[in-house]
């Protein structure tokens, strides 16, 4: 009955996910497109006047941008507008319905008005999409970035992949209510500094629960939402930090199967998190991201685990009494050796991408395009102020990064020394493995799963899924 149970439930957060979740697993990829017109036969006559729509391609092309972000749609329509009436070059942006992009992409690709610019979200993504990837390192929007060593790169050592926006992730705190920890009487440190491995957190937060009343909290970690699709801050961010020293150990960048190394400093920070938390374990299935944001928003919690995109969603909770200056980041401490000296997780899973099947012309009309975006003052400032990029470009200035609480604690970890956390996660097998992985963390804090099984299943899992990608 048991694994009948544990079955079913994985099962239904599968197909949950299908319904609800924004990650899909990589379509079945079309061929390049092959070359179908026959050879010119040898001729003395003056060639054929090309017909009107290669004449206008060949002489300025135009750019057609795939949008992977629903939530963006708006701004870029703004943009390609502006675009058009600065250049004379049109522009046509198409979103992709949230969960559909992969789907819409393969339809896309193979047609006749093909995207000469869409995105991909990291090494898979690349995998999937590599026939239709033009190198980019001679580019000046390759030679502007800042860390060339976040761009993805193909075996030959070209640049197939820039990213045009770097996020950071870890443990957002409400400095006001650890401020007012610090000063009761045996407190377990004097500040947030003193905060550097995960035995101290540890210390710390099981302290602040003893104490949550005095400190007029319902707990000290907003609520872990384990909700079927809501859950990717467990089984893609939060699994990230393991995985990241099990590839660092193997000097790899990509793993055909893992062992889960360090699944127990994963279950260090789970059960911390699952453990003093607002709510019960058992009542974390039906919890959303959006509940748990508004928990920290509402001061009902000093912690939540999110990223710099957070604080959209912290300040618009209504009755919001959480102050701009007291959001600040912490990294995920797990318990690994040297995690003193480590930062946030930071990276990206969004990378553009210029259509190597696209005529010359459309290639150039859109290098230049996402060369204005990243150089001219227009586009520099719908990169930062419309679609709220922390963009990764020498062409930015300090005047011209996001302002917000959260992008300026990411900042500040980019810039203290420490070694940041790469997204891995980028390279996890697919959206199925993630799903399984979730409901087995569900199911763990229900008590139907012991944490030796959570491991199994993780391991079994990844190899399956591996495999069956690869072929």
């Amino acid at each position: 009955m048991k694994k009948k149970l544990i079955s079913a439930l994985l099962c239904v957060a599968m197909v949950s996910s299908m319904l609800v979740g924004c990650g899909s697993t990589a379509a079945e990829v079309p061929a390049a497109k092959e070359e179908t017109t026959a050879p010119a036969e040898e001729t003395t006559e003056p060639e054929a006047e090309a017909p009107a729509e290669e004449t206008a391609a060949a002489e300025g092309g135009s750019v057609y941008y795939l949008n992977f972000k629903p939530e963006v749609d708006e701004q870029w329509q703004e943009i390609a507008a502006a675009y058009t009436s600065e250049t004379g070059v049109d522009v046509k942006v198409v979103t992709a319905a949230s969960g559909t992009y992969e789907e819409v992409l393969k339809s896309e690709i193979a047609g006749q008005d093909a995207p000469t610019l869409f995105q991909i979200n990291g090494p898979v993504g690349y995998n999937s999409w590599k026939d239709y990837c033009l190198d980019l390192s001679g580019s000046e929007l390759y030679n502007a970035l800042s860390d060339k060593g976040l761009a993805i790169t193909g075996e030959d050592g070209g640049a197939y992949g820039v990213p045009y926006t770097v996020e950071s992730y870890g443990i957002i705190y409400n400095d006001a209510i650890m401020q007012a920890y610090f000063a009761l009487d045996g407190a377990k440190a004097a500040s947030v500094d003193e905060i550097n491995s995960f035995d101290k957190l540890k210390e710390v937060v099981e302290d602040m629960t003893a104490k949550k009343a005095d400190l007029g909290i319902e707990g000290v970690f907003a609520s872990t939402s384990l909700l079927p699709g809501e859950d990717w801050r467990w089984q893609t961010h939060l699994a990230n930090v393991p995985v990241y020293y099990e590839y660092k150990d193997n000097k790899v960048s990509d793993m055909a199967a893992i062992e889960f190394t360090y699944s127990d400093n994963y279950k260090n920070i789970f059960d911390l998190y699952i453990n003093n938390s607002t709510v019960a374990p058992g009542l974390l299935g039906s919890k959303a991201v959006t509940d748990s944001m508004a928990e920290f928003a509402l001061g009902q919690c000093a912690m939540v685990q999110n990223g710099n995109w957070a604080w959209g969603q912290i300040s618009t909770v209504e009755g919001n009494t959480v102050k701009e200056e007291n959001v600040k980041f912490m990294p995920i401490y797990t318990g690994v050796s040297g995690e003193e000296n480590q930062g946030l997780c930071t990276g990206t899973e969004n990378f553009w991408c210029v259509n190597s099947q696209a005529n010359e012309a459309d290639q150039k009309a859109t290098l230049d395009f996402v060369n204005w975006m990243i150089s001219s003052d227009t586009g520099k400032d719908y990169m930062v102020n419309s679609l709220g990029n922390s963009a990764p470009f020498t062409t930015f200035g300090d005047d011209e990064k996001p302002t917000d609480p959260l992008a300026k604690e990411m900042y500040r970890y980019m810039e203290n020394g420490k070694n940041s956390v790469t997204w891995n996660f980028t390279t996890f097998p697919s959206q199925a493995f993630k799903d399984d992985f979730g409901a087995a963390l569900l199911e763990y804090c229900n008590k139907n799963m012991t944490w030796d099984e959570v491991k199994d299943l993780v391991v079994t899992r990844w190899a399956e899924e591996k495999a069956a990608t690869a072929q």
